[in-house]
């Protein structure tokens, strides 16, 4: 048994984004037989704003065989550049008080840094150096190329951020991402190849799954009995949102095409009014994710926009459970890149920049039943063969346990 600690800003109950695939991975290190502990933040995602039932400050408990600790950090209502900045370095500076307030006897044998927030990892390895311990990076989305991706980062902090990123990566003995660009972009930012590995999100295990019914959920959340494109997760700039704005727009004379968004994030205020001033979308709040099953089978379509300079910086989690509904999937992501090689066979992949293109997929689809079905099921073929989470915990396991051997002798 090996005393394994993470270092994550996001973890459940966070319904979407990184917080579930940090629990994931903790849980399951915990039923093989580690202790586990987990550095994290209070859950605030995707609506910037505390949970309920939470507190903003230093707590601890144990939460399905998981030592959580979690510290305080500011959480902008608005997460403009400066205020995320200052959101990442609030936990970062309560996480590195958290490991002093243990003590000098706290020594794990590994520490497991989540990115983001990647300020925080000078605190991974500053503890990992001091114990003696395996250091490992996890990297879900590059986010110094994200935010300038998305004009977050203003230009004239490219050059220090990027020295900052680089810097970090190359110090860390293992650095892992999910998808094979991402870890040719890790190399290129000075990780060693020996260390890299590619660890994926998974899918759901339910969705898909046989017996569901859709049309409950269809009817709770009070949709027309008409063909649904469906987007659902984070609203905000790097999900390019104002692209399924354009073409429910572009799309509105068509009585039997309807577009649904479900989510909760910086972007809500903007849907919520386009919702109201078009008769085919429809907004709709969050739903929790047990639901998550049921709600991606009510689309016929899903819609996984990207900006433009994005989807090598980041492969969207929701992917493989969009796969593994078996609906095809339209999106909007450049050739050769990481997302356009995933959806490819399983949907329609056009250019970041070409509007008319996308709306013209969601329609093509919207019109050919038999195109949707022969998509939707080579995605769940995909998803199965790709992003089972039983096989992508143990992969995570083994390849930790390895390492840790290794770091031994």
């Amino acid at each position: 048994m090996a005393f394994i600690s993470i270092i994550g800003l996001n973890y459940a109950p966070e319904p979407i984004g990184i917080g579930p695939y940090t629990q994931g991975w903790a849980t399951s290190l915990a039923q093989r037989g580690h202790r586990v502990q987990v550095i994290c933040g209070a859950p605030y995602y995707p609506g910037w704003s505390l949970a309920a039932g939470y507190k903003n400050r230093f707590a601890g408990r144990v939460e399905d065989g998981v030592e959580v600790l979690r510290v305080p950090h500011y959480i902008p209502a608005r997460p403009t550049a400066a205020r995320r900045m200052a959101h990442y370095a609030s936990f970062a500076a309560n996480a590195a008080r958290a490991v002093h307030r243990q003590g000098s006897d706290f020594r794990p044998d590994a520490v497991v840094a989540i990115a983001p927030a990647l300020l925080a990892a000078p605190v991974a390895l500053r503890l990992a150096r001091k114990a003696g311990a395996l250091s490992w990076l996890h990297i879900q989305d590059f986010e110094v190329g994200a935010a300038l991706a998305t004009s977050l980062l203003p230009a004239s902090l490219a050059n220090p951020a990027s020295r900052f990123e680089r810097s970090a990566i190359k110090r860390f003995d293992h650095v892992s991402t999910i998808a094979p660009a991402m870890l040719d972009l890790a190399r290129s930012k000075g990780a060693g190849a020996a260390q890299l590995h590619e660890l994926r999100n998974w899918a759901e295990p339910g969705v898909g799954a046989a017996g569901i019914r859709p049309e409950d959920m269809r009817a709770e959340l009070g949709l027309p009995a008409r063909k649904i494109a469906l987007y659902s997760g984070n609203l905000a700039r790097k999900q390019g949102i104002d692209l399924i704005l354009d073409t429910a727009e572009r799309t509105r004379n068509r009585a039997d095409l309807h577009f649904v968004v479900c989510g909760e994030g910086p972007a809500v205020t903007l849907v919520e009014q386009a919702a109201e001033a078009l008769p085919n979308l429809h907004y709709r709040p969050l739903q929790p994710r047990s639901r998550l099953p049921e709600l991606l089978a009510v689309a016929d379509i899903h819609m996984l926009p990207q900006l433009p300079g994005a989807a090598d910086l980041v492969l969207p989690s929701k992917l493989a459970n969009m796969l593994a509904s078996g609906r095809p999937v339209v999106t909007s992501a450049d050739p050769g890149t990481a997302l356009a090689r995933e959806v490819a066979g399983c949907g329609i992949v056009v250019s970041t920049n070409d509007r008319e293109a996308f709306a013209n997929a969601i329609t093509a689809l919207a019109d050919d039943q038999d195109r949707r079905e022969t998509l939707g099921n080579e995605a769940k073929i995909r998803a199965n063969e790709r992003w089972s989470r039983t096989g992508l915990l143990d992969a995570f396991g083994d390849a930790l346990e390895s390492a840790l051997q290794d770091h031994r002798q």
